[in-house]
């Protein structure tokens, strides 16, 4: 039954500590019946933030120094035969990732930074222009240039 006018206000307020009560209830008996799918969910959250930290800078030191100053049309040209491929894959694995991170906002783990991965895995209009306002902050300049430099790389050209 809904408070209303008609209602004492003490009936109504027992009636939404009983619910509340009823709710924490409920999600302590389902977390302990899935305690294992839980300690997975953090042994892979765990493992996911590993592989990140290790990759990312990779990552950074393998792209070209133009990559932000150059147009999206001359970096498609600059990909071989297996460019298809490699942009559905990357679009899969964006999807994954994407889902992945969604989830891990309800279950254990980092789900905005894995949202972020899948949607710069991903290809969408607009996406050029956010990467390259996003590089063209000093201090994510100055950090992806630090990973560079300890690589012996160039620095970023950003136009």
């Amino acid at each position: 039954m809904i408070c209303g006018a008609g209602h004492a206000a003490g009936w109504c307020a027992a009636q939404a500590e009983e619910s509340a009560s009823g709710f924490w209830s409920t999600a302590r008996a389902w977390l302990g019946e899935h305690s294992s799918l839980l300690a997975w969910l953090g042994i892979g959250s765990l493992l996911s933030l590993v592989l990140v930290a290790a990759l990312l800078p990779v990552v950074v030191v393998r792209l070209d120094a133009d990559h932000f100053a150059t147009s999206r049309a001359e970096l498609m040209e600059r990909g071989g035969i297996y460019r298809g491929f490699v942009r559905v894959g990357k679009n899969l694995l964006g999807a994954v990732f994407l889902v992945a991170g969604f989830l891990m906002l309800f279950l254990p783990g980092q789900g905005v930074l894995t949202m972020l991965i899948g949607l710069l895995l991903l290809e969408f209009p607009g996406k050029r222009a956010i990467e390259r306002r996003v590089v063209r902050r000093p201090a994510v300049l100055g950090m992806l240039n630090r990973l560079r430099a300890r690589a012996g790389r160039p620095p970023f050209v950003v136009d």
